[in-house]
């Protein structure tokens, strides 16, 4: 994984001196909060409902275990003992308080981290698929070009005031594991006639307006990567609205503008831009890459692991739904989910980070990833270590085995500690985990994407979920609206309505009534929901869900 260079160490430094001075400031009254608030932003800080709630970047999910052990001293310290890992691979603490945050930022930059460019119009965090480096279905490994875009933007002086948010997110894979499709700027590393470049889409984005991305350029040589991404965010610049935030970001530009005529622009300015790199920007690159070699993979046979799975069921079904296929046949990428049955999505305790942190170092070459699923990933795990991996997970109570199931819920934290959130999305997806266990319903189901936000904003990604839960507020009263058929992969969708909300009490027996309704309607059990939604509509269940006597009120 990348390391910083002096430059890096420095440059963090300094903003760290410079935010103990502003707080300092704030704290005897020489900044107003007015003042204080577009530079606690530039910073990741928020002023959450109850509390400040500090945001720390972990670019593109890359996590080494000294970094994660700082985390959980952080958490122990500083906070409550826990974090918030979340869609945007991001670590975020909820109770730390002003005075303490600019020594957390001190023990951050120790251990080469950072909290700048989590907040603000600017470009944040750059996502990409956590499996990188190891997926066995990659064209190349895309966290080198993450990096490139991270040190490029990182206080970039064009696009420090940007009329909204940018998100980019890169994946390798054609099976896009990074949601591609929904960010502002997405890419795919793909290859052209022996050439590597990387495909282009722009104008993707969930909130109020949810849109899909469209191609802006079908190959793009990794030579032009950082000039055609300063022509597309300056043209942005340009011709991104400021007048109404609702309608700032990139997405309602291309939608207003037309794909056609937002394309001729940024080819116009990239003739410009192009001028003006001198290949230092590829020089670079180069060495970013040398910084992500494999780690020495070992050679040790698999005959423990097959022998595990022979004879434990417990281990045979975490091996079934945890595991995912490495590019090294005698390894395995290991999902660890932070959901289990009943818990908060996505939340850690700090004893978990520093048990994550002693496995990692064990037994995936001292490597973590933190996943847009908000779960933990051991990308490289030789399988002889699988089965005393999985018992050390189990006595941690991190071996829950539902990767890819109805209680694998993304959720934002929702109105339990954001100031915007109109409804509550964490009891609800604890509730609708431990229904579906208890009932007995999870593994019959299989493969599904449930997706919860608290409010329109839809940082909890609901739009793309096979099932969708938006929390509303129905004057004063939380109502909770369904969508149905949303996909983030290669056949990214968003979501369509389904009628009229549903009452906090009433959601877990409507996703019931739907998820019975694909067990009666699927031709068969290796169909998945998002299959029959696909062939059948969403008719029969909207029927299902409402009955004909609402559907016709």
């Amino acid at each position: 994984m990348y390391k910083y260079s002096d430059f890096d160490t420095a440059f963090v430094r300094e903003r760290a001196r410079q935010f103990r001075a502003q707080v300092e400031r704030r704290l005897d009254g020489s900044l107003t909060e007015d003042e204080f608030r577009p530079l606690r932003l530039m910073n990741g800080v928020y002023l959450q409902l109850h509390a400040y709630m500090l945001r720390i970047a972990i670019p593109y999910g890359t996590i080494s275990a000294p970094q994660m052990r700082q985390l959980a001293m952080i958490a122990d310290t500083w906070d409550k003992g826990y974090g918030h890992f979340t869609t945007r691979q991001n670590i975020q603490f909820n109770w730390p308080k002003l005075v303490d945050i600019p020594d957390i930022i001190d023990a951050l930059a120790d251990v080469e981290m950072h909290a700048i460019q989590t907040s603000g119009n600017t470009i944040r965090n750059v996502t990409t698929d956590a499996f990188a480096g190891a997926a066995a279905d990659e064209v190349a490994d895309p966290r080198p070009i993450a990096e490139l875009i991270r040190q490029w933007s990182t206080d970039h002086p064009e696009f420090q005031f940007l009329p909204r948010k940018f998100k980019f997110a890169i994946t390798g894979s054609p099976a896009d594991r990074a949601a591609i499709r929904v960010h502002d700027v997405g890419l795919q590393v793909v290859e052209k006639a022996g050439q590597r470049g990387v495909r282009v889409y722009v104008g993707g984005g969930l909130g109020r307006t949810p849109m899909i991305g469209q191609l802006l350029r079908d190959f793009l040589p990794e030579a032009d990567l950082l000039p055609y991404f300063e022509a597309i965010v300056s043209t942005y610049n340009l011709m991104g609205r400021r007048d109404n935030k609702y309608k700032a970001r990139i997405k309602i530009t291309v939608f207003e503008n037309g794909i056609d005529a937002f394309r001729e622009q940024v080819e116009a300015e990239f003739v410009r831009t192009r001028a003006e790199f001198t290949g230092v920007d590829q020089q670079i690159l180069k060495e970013i890459e040398a910084e992500f070699a494999p780690p020495a993979f070992k050679n040790d046979p698999v005959d423990a692991f097959e022998a595990a799975k022979a004879v434990d069921p417990l281990f045979r079904r975490w091996s079934a739904r945890n595991l995912t296929a490495h590019r090294i046949e005698n390894h395995a990428i290991v999902t660890v989910s932070l959901k289990e049955h009943g818990k908060t999505p996505g939340d850690a305790s700090s004893a978990q980070m520093r048990i994550l942190a002693d496995l990692a170092e064990r037994y995936a070459y001292g490597e973590l990833r933190v996943s847009h699923e908000q779960n933990i990933v051991l990308p490289h795990v030789a399988k002889a270590d699988l089965p005393t991996l999985f018992a050390e997970l189990l006595r941690a109570g991190l071996a829950t085995p539902n990767i890819g199931l109805v209680s694998d819920i993304i959720a934002c934290p929702g109105m339990d500690y954001c100031a915007l959130a109109t409804a509550r999305s964490i009891p609800v997806a604890e509730e609708i985990a431990t229904h579906f266990k208890e009932i007995g319903l999870e593994d019959e189901v299989g493969k599904m994407q449930i997706k919860i936000s608290g409010c329109i904003n839809a940082c909890g990604h609901h739009h793309i979920g096979h099932i969708g839960i938006l929390g509303l507020d129905r004057a004063g009263v939380e109502n909770y609206q369904i969508t149905l058929g949303g996909d983030e992969g290669p056949a990214a969708a968003i979501g369509d309505k389904t009628g009229p909300g549903f009452a906090y009490d009433e959601v877990v027996p409507a996703i019931e009534r739907i998820l019975r309704a694909y067990l009666d309607l699927r031709a068969g059990a290796d169909e998945a929901f998002i299959d029959t939604f696909r062939r059948l509509g969403a008719a029969p269940f909207k029927e299902a869900l409402y009955g004909v006597s609402r559907d016709a009120a």
